[in-house]
């Protein structure tokens, strides 16, 4: 269910599975993997990328990596210590 190859980035979006994500719509990333122990459950394993309206995408560690690392370099990152002015 959670392939890697699913992941694409393009621009302001980056597609999950079959769906092109808006990265301004990117709530929160999950840091562990879902577990409800549900026989039925089809996202057993995935990471959830939670978006807006309580909508989420499903993806595989390797997709929420990428994920993160899109979403820092597209709000420009953390700048290195020494250019750090805003710390006291």
């Amino acid at each position: 269910m959670c392939r890697t190859e699913r992941f694409v980035v393009s621009g302001f979006f980056c597609k999950v599975d079959d769906k092109h994500v808006p990265l301004y719509r990117v709530v929160w990333i999950s840091d562990v993997p879902h577990f409800c122990g549900r026989e039925d459950c089809l996202f057993e394993g995935c990471y959830e990328i939670r978006l807006e309206q309580s909508e989420s995408v499903w993806g595989s560690r390797e997709d929420r990596d990428k994920m993160l690392a899109v979403l820092e370099q597209w709000q420009g990152g953390i700048p290195p210590e020494e250019d750090r002015e805003w710390e006291g």
